[in-house]
């Protein structure tokens, strides 16, 4: 009955609720609190990592001083647990004034003045999942008022305490109320992560129009297991999922755990490949202050981030599942460019999959190029006919930036009748 309620709640959501703010046009970067910092608010015994003013500005220093921010890691997003218990008594949502005493514009200002910007947490229901103030149905304008106010440049609207009825109300009324503020504020919703299953209940096509962004299934873990079970839900609804993902609207399969304590070498590799292929926003949620070397080498891949960042931006798809526990995921670029990423879920041994691009439904009259994201090396003329081999390590990947040269019977005539694909060419690391 209450999906009954929901759809025609959501027959009633006039267009004028587009969201129309122009913003995210490539998949947001930056890092969030969550996964990481959780709710840790004991500040008396842990003040290094609780949820306060200088956790978020020490992470401000950090994405400005550290490379991040050139690289498009340009958000810093507060999560749950920053309000006090209770509202002020006008109502407004206030920070909690022993952890965030300088208030949340002055943070703001703070993250402003190192050339980044400041994401917050808010839930559509009776209270937030860690407990605090959430935003019912007659408090939404004044809380996105309060957040334009403040600075703030996104908003994170989560789903915890509410029904499916207040959801289908609330998020679209958020959206509208972002709108009249008149301040740009990116916009990621929570809603179909309340909504799941297989295939989930959710109108996405209204979902984008209005939110950013949307978290789409269970919070992750700092675990292998937990990347794995994103990666099977999001491919196994991926003919639903993929068609409504693009510039200003985003599929978000949650944080990047890189740089934490869950994920081995290889699969820290795969998870940062994986979430390229599936144009995700790249959050990371781990201590910028303490990162390894090689955590942050696969963080700041410029090549790919530049996939990520791909301007047509069109999710990629699998588009292969081996009985060798091998997969194939595709993802079109603009310059008549792809990324294709093997990845394997053997725990064995490194395997070597031999496969060609005609295989793998590639135009078998062109040649092309491949550039190995994570080392560099370059494969030329690579005929989509010729067999070619990739060594996989057990839960790792292999991923080409693959861009054609030629046709077979026209040699060098594919850049002349395509001149866009001059600009696919070898990206120096």
């Amino acid at each position: 009955m209450k999906l009954i309620n929901s759809a025609f709640l959501l027959s009633l959501i006039p267009l004028a609720l587009a969201l129309e703010n122009g913003l995210m046009r490539t998949p947001p970067m930056g890092w969030l609190s969550w996964e990481r910092f959780r709710c840790n608010t004991d500040c008396k015994s842990d003040p290094h990592n609780c949820i306060s003013e200088k956790l978020f500005m020490d992470m401000a220093d950090r994405l400005a001083m550290d490379g991040w921010r050139e690289l498009g890691y340009v958000y810093v997003n507060i999560d749950d647990c920053w309000t006090a218990k209770e509202r002020s008594a006008t109502g407004q949502l206030i920070p909690d004034p022993e952890r965030f005493p300088s208030g949340i514009k002055a943070l703001a200002d703070y993250v402003h003045g190192r050339g980044l910007k400041l994401g917050i947490y808010g839930d559509i229901g009776t209270f937030t999942c860690g407990g605090y103030p959430g935003t019912t149905l007659d408090r939404i304008e004044q809380d996105a008022l309060t957040f334009a106010q403040w600075g703030v440049d996104m908003l994170k609207f989560d789903g915890c305490y509410s029904s499916s009825d207040v959801q289908a109300q609330g998020y679209p009324k958020m959206s509208k109320a972002l709108n009249a503020t008149g301040r740009p504020i990116a916009y990621s919703c929570s809603w179909p992560a309340y909504r799941g299953g297989l295939p989930p209940q959710v109108n996405y096509t209204l979902l984008a129009n209005i939110c950013n962004l949307w978290r789409n299934y269970d919070d992750i873990q700092d675990s292998w297991d937990s990347v794995l079970s994103i990666v099977d839900w999001f491919f196994t609804n991926q003919d639903v999922l993929q068609p409504v993902a693009g510039p200003g609207h985003w599929n978000d399969p949650d944080m990047l755990i890189i740089g934490n304590f869950g994920l081995s070498y290889e699969q820290a590799r795969s998870q940062m490949a994986l979430w390229t292929i599936m144009a995700a926003p790249l959050f990371m949620s781990t201590d910028l202050r303490t990162i390894s070397e090689s955590a942050k080498e696969i963080l700041q891949n410029k090549l790919m981030i530049k996939i990520n960042q791909d301007p047509l931006g069109i999710q990629g798809r699998r588009i292969l599942q081996e009985k060798s526990h091998i997969e194939v995921f595709l993802r079109p670029l603009s310059h008549s460019a792809n990324a294709l990423v093997f990845f394997s879920r053997r725990t064995d041994m490194p395997y070597r999959y031999t496969t060609s691009l005609v295989h793998l439904n590639f135009t078998q009259d062109v040649v092309y190029e491949a550039q190995d994201v994570y080392t560099g090396q370059i494969i030329s003329g690579l005929k989509a006919a010729d067999n070619f081999t990739v060594v996989v390590n057990p839960s790792g990947v292999v991923m080409w930036y693959l861009y054609p040269t030629m046709y077979l019977d026209q040699p060098f005539s594919f850049v002349q009748q395509h001149p866009e694909a001059r600009k696919a060419r070898p990206f120096t690391l």
